[in-house]
């Protein structure tokens, strides 16, 4: 007798919505679901192939499609020329710092800079109802020091056990 997984998070917002969870489509929601990242469709194609050998990347297209179409994900376009995912967290509000060296995704949230934008909502006469945020930067490098100088001259530093520079 074989044992069914538990459903993924994503997989049990399908079923909510009504729709039919196919062996494949279960397979793209368990990805979905463990995805700690935002990864684009022909990331998702290469995880779910692991997991199973038979899904097409146009399988993966479609039912990302579906389920962006049913509110369970949201695309975003952090650059690069691809629309990543994540799943949609209605009440959560969180925001994205992107790594445009390297890609990387950083989640963060910020209460103080979302009880500022209710502020400005309202004082322009709207409700607030959701806001979005990406940021976009450069890991800062470190600043080398510079060498101490005494009256204009360089001073000597001390690495290790008498050793001068």
């Amino acid at each position: 007798m074989k044992i069914q997984a538990a459903e993924s998070r994503i997989e049990q917002l399908c079923i909510e919505h009504g729709l039919k969870m196919t062996g494949q489509r279960r397979v793209i929601a368990r990805v979905l679901s463990e995805a700690d990242d935002h990864p684009d469709v022909e990331e998702l194609y290469r995880r779910a192939l692991v997991l199973d050998s038979r899904i097409s990347v146009a399988t993966v297209y479609r039912t990302v499609r579906l389920l962006e179409e049913k509110g369970i994900l949201e695309r975003r376009d952090f650059g690069g020329g691809r629309a990543r995912y994540e799943a949609t967290e209605h009440g959560r509000h969180h925001y994205h710092l992107i790594d445009v060296d390297n890609g990387r995704v950083i989640e963060f949230e910020d209460p103080e800079h979302e009880n500022l934008m209710k502020k400005l909502a309202d004082r322009l006469g709207f409700e607030f109802v959701s806001m979005r945020l990406e940021l976009f930067g450069r890991k800062k490098q470190p600043v080398a020091k510079a060498p101490a100088r005494v009256a204009g001259k360089k001073v000597a530093k001390v690495h290790k056990k008498g050793d001068v520079a």
